[in-house]
């Protein structure tokens, strides 16, 4: 993992969306995906996903990408191994993690819009 916890790599790229395998060893900050869906399948590992709300100081980090320190306000969902969630594009939301912990996922990115 990165200095920042994460590492990602992208497996496959197709006309409208891609594939990508996630490594997180901490907490991550708030991000929008303008046109991208999320489906994050949970492989190994626990988080919390929070969704809807507010992003606290949120800035422009590349067009259609917003990032921001954390969600504020949104809902609270406790993800573990074998769980599937789709996060639509346009929707905030920030992955919590357990102190010393990892939390691997397969993503799909599904342009939306």
């Amino acid at each position: 993992a990165a200095p920042g916890g994460s590492a990602s790599a992208k497996l496959a790229e197709y006309p409208r969306h891609f594939t990508m395998i996630a490594l997180r060893k901490k907490s991550g900050g708030a991000e929008i995906h303008e046109k991208f869906a999320d489906f994050f399948f949970v492989v190994r590992g626990k988080a919390t996903l929070v969704t809807g709300g507010t992003v606290v100081d949120a800035q422009t980090a590349s067009p259609g990408e917003i990032k921001g320190t954390q969600v504020q306000g949104g809902v609270r969902t406790s993800l573990q191994e074998g769980d599937v969630v789709h996060i639509p594009a346009g929707v905030p939301h920030q992955l919590l993690l357990p102190d010393h912990s990892e939390f691997v996922y397969f993503v799909i990115k599904v342009q939306e819009q």
